[in-house]
C-alpha cells in the first residue's frame, strides 16, 4: 500500500481512482464495507482504491476543547487500511487553510485534478467543504461537473447501535469492549510500551506489566479479561485500568497480570498491544490489601474460564 504525505507526492498520472474521504477512525465495519465496495469496482476500472484522510483529527485544529480521543492512531489506522487492501492512502495534512478550502475547491483540486476520481464512495452523513458546506447531494452534483460518480452508502445498524467512530467511542468509554467489538469488527486493542508501575503488584499482590502512558482512548475504569501481545507472542491476561484507590492517592495506570507468563525482555521500546475482551467488573476500592488480593484471585479465575471457554468454542 502506498502511503502519500501531501497531495503533491501524488505522480502526476495516478489513477484512475476509486476514492473514499473521510477520518476512518477505528476503521470499523462500515469503513470495511465502503472499502470493500471500493476495491471491487478499482479492479473493474483497471483503477486504483485510495482513501483520503486527515492528520491531525480536524477537530483537533477547529475545536480542540472537544476533540475526541481516537479509537486508532494514524500508524495503527494505516496498519487496519492496508489490511483491507486499498492501493494507496493519501493522508492530508489538515490545517486551517485546508478547512478553509471549499467543497468545489476540494472535488476540483484533489479528487480530479490529483487523484482523477472515477468514483467517490461516502456514507449518507458525509460532509466536506469549509464548514462542512458539501454533503452527499453536493457530492453527486460536483460528480457531474468534475467527471465522477458519487456512490452513497445507507447507514449501518448492528445490535441496535449504529455504526460509527463516535458510537464505539461511547461504547468503549463507559467500558462496554463487547459491544465495541461487534460494531468494529475486532477487540478494542491499544498500543504502547513497558511503563513503570510503583511496584504494588509485585510487593502486595501479583506481578504485573504496566503500560506507559497512553493519550488516546482507553475503556472505563474496570478489570478487564484481555490479551496482552509483546513481541508477537501473545499472553493471555486480566488487565486493571484505573487509579488503584486501595492503595490511597490516586495514580492511574494500565496494568496487565500475565496467566500464561513465562520470563520476557521488556525493553523500554518493546511494542505491546493490549486487547480487550471483556469486563468483569468497575475498579473498588477494597478494605484492605488482602481483600484486594482475595479479588483479584476471583478475577483471574474468571478469566481463566473465559479463555478455556473460547479455546472449547473454538475446537
Amino acid at each position: 500500500m502506498q502511503v502519500f504525505r501531501r497531495l503533491d507526492e501524488v505522480p502526476s498520472q495516478f489513477g484512475p481512482t476509486v476514492v473514499s474521504v473521510g477520518n476512518f477512525d477505528g476503521v470499523h465495519r462500515a469503513h470495511q464495507e465502503v472499502v470493500r465496495h471500493m476495491a471491487e469496482r478499482a479492479r473493474a476500472l483497471a483503477g486504483k482504491a485510495v482513501v483520503v484522510t486527515f492528520d491531525p483529527h480536524p477537530t483537533r485544529i477547529l475545536r480542540p476543547d472537544v476533540a475526541p480521543k481516537l479509537l486508532t492512531p494514524l500508524p495503527i489506522k494505516l496498519e487496519l487500511l492496508e489490511k483491507t487492501g486499498v492501493d494507496a492512502v493519501l493522508v492530508l495534512p489538515f490545517t486551517r487553510d485546508l478547512s478553509l478550502m471549499t467543497a468545489e475547491e476540494f472535488a476540483q483540486q484533489v479528487l480530479a485534478g490529483t487523484l482523477h476520481a472515477r468514483e467517490v464512495h461516502e456514507g449518507y452523513n458525509f460532509h466536506f467543504g469549509h464548514k462542512a458546506q458539501g454533503n452527499v447531494d453536493t457530492l453527486a452534483e460536483l460528480g457531474k461537473k468534475f467527471g465522477f460518480e458519487a456512490g452513497i452508502y445507507s447507514e449501518q445498524i448492528l445490535r441496535g447501535h449504529h455504526v460509527s467512530s463516535s458510537q464505539i467511542r461511547k461504547l468503549i468509554a463507559s467500558g462496554e469492549v463487547g459491544k465495541a467489538r461487534a460494531l468494529l469488527g475486532r477487540p478494542f486493542s491499544i498500543f504502547s510500551n513497558p511503563g513503570r508501575g510503583r511496584g504494588y503488584g509485585r510487593k502486595y499482590t501479583v506481578p504485573t506489566v504496566n503500560l506507559a502512558r497512553y493519550e488516546e482512548l482507553v475503556p472505563a475504569d474496570g478489570v478487564y479479561v484481555t490479551w496482552l501481545r509483546v513481541a508477537g507472542e501473545c499472553f493471555e491476561a486480566v488487565t486493571n485500568v484505573g487509579n488503584r484507590p486501595t492503595f490511597g492517592a490516586d495514580s492511574f495506570a494500565i496494568e496487565s497480570h500475565l496467566l500464561n507468563f513465562h520470563p520476557i525482555d521488556l525493553l523500554p521500546d518493546t511494542e505491546l498491544e493490549l486487547i480487550f475482551l471483556k469486563r468483569l467488573r468497575p475498579e473498588i476500592k477494597f478494605p484492605s490489601v488482602e481483600a484486594l488480593r482475595e479479588q483479584i484471585a476471583k478475577d483471574v479465575h474468571q478469566a481463566r474460564r473465559y479463555f478455556a471457554l473460547q479455546e472449547a468454542i473454538s475446537r
